[in-house]
């Protein structure tokens, strides 16, 4: 199903009556970069309680090989309403962090609504660069699904929600439509927000001219982040890999798909994206895209394998920007005027009340 701007839309398969409020951009960003500028740098109120930091492992090790771990930050209701209490895993975009702005805006309104809160990094992210002797990239579902198992089994978890933005979104999608309708009984639902489901056509939208800000950006915070990994594991990468790369798809097909087992960029970009498995989700899925979204780009042939699945919801504004989606708040309401948050929130209040 999809929405529009103006569009109430019916309630996704299993859940009950949820309709969109429509998205109004802020006053003066109705342009799609300046959502993206200013939603990415805009800060958020913090009332969240102080974080139990819990590592997992999400791949093992081996004689010559630490085993990977990434780090939790987990916002617990009390001990006697827990297990019963929705759990929410929220899974930032590249280079982002569980100190995200959007994860932190997310976690204090999940929590003040009573819901558990879990601020997954992925490999690597948060300052865990020690923690773990490979890459990150976007096909790694599998540390998601590692760190599910490992709450439900510690806290006896009844219902787990998992949330992603953007690279982060693109992990959530692909783990649900891998797992199809064999996952566990407690995941009831998940969301994307301007989720990277189509990779090789949104780095190609990246490196566009209108777009090399991004690129340069994330390029940059890459290259870095690799040098450091080199320094920490001199064995196993070569910095040299990342020297004189002008996009990021050089940096995939060099680096990424050299050190994570694919044969180059258009096998990683392939094998690791969601699109290739949407039509398997099978629990109630809530995407939330901007038209206006200036490098997450969502192929015709993905975009009708979402609307043919009767369990995903797509909502479509005319605007927001990338994972940004400022409108005008309305504190008599008390709408701080992050759509894409309360949204979601509300989406997952229909799910599980």
């Amino acid at each position: 199903m999809q929405a529009s701007d103006s569009t109430a839309t019916r309630s996704v398969e299993d859940s009950a009556p949820f309709s969109v409020r429509p998205f109004a951009p802020r006053r003066f960003l109705s342009n799609g970069h300046l959502q993206t500028i200013v939603g990415n740098f805009l800060p958020r109120e913090d009332r969240l309680p102080a974080p139990e930091a819990q590592l997992v492992e999400v791949a093992p090790g081996s004689a010559s090989q630490i085993a990977t771990q990434v780090l939790c930050h987990c916002h617990w209701q009390p001990s006697e309403v827990r297990a019963d209490r929705l759990t929410v895993i929220l899974l930032h975009g590249l280079e982002g962090s569980s100190n995200s702005q959007y994860v932190v805006g997310n976690a204090n309104k999940l929590w003040a609504a009573g819901m558990n809160v879990i601020r997954m990094n992925m490999r690597n992210c948060g300052g865990t660069e020690h923690l773990s002797p490979t890459l990150y990239h976007s096909g790694l579902s599998g540390d998601v699904r590692a760190v599910m198992h490992f709450f439900l089994s510690r806290e006896r978890l009844e219902h787990i929600a998992l949330v992603g933005y953007s690279m982060g979104g693109n992990l959530v999608l692909k783990l649900v439509g891998e797992l199809g309708s064999e996952g566990p009984k407690q995941l009831r639902a998940s969301v994307g927000v301007s989720p990277a489901v189509d990779l090789g056509p949104s780095a190609d939208m990246l490196h566009r001219p209108t777009n090399r800000l991004y690129e340069r950006r994330f390029l940059k915070a890459l290259t870095r982040r690799f040098r450091k990994k080199a320094v920490l594991f001199p064995k196993a990468f070569d910095p040299a890999k990342a020297e004189g790369l002008s996009s990021l798809r050089e940096f995939d097909d060099k680096v990424t798909a050299f050190y994570s087992g694919f044969s180059g960029a258009n096998d990683y970009y392939f094998r690791a994206a969601a699109a290739r498995v949407v039509d398997r989700i099978a629990i109630p899925t809530l995407i939330l895209h901007a038209d206006d979204d200036p490098f997450v780009h969502i192929t015709p042939e993905t975009r009708r394998k979402i609307t043919a699945n009767p369990h995903i919801l797509m909502v479509e504004p005319q605007h927001g920007g990338h994972c940004a989606f400022l409108a005008e708040p309305d504190p008599s309401a008390g709408d701080d005027g992050y759509w894409a948050e309360t949204t979601l929130l509300r989406f997952l209040h229909s799910i599980v009340r």
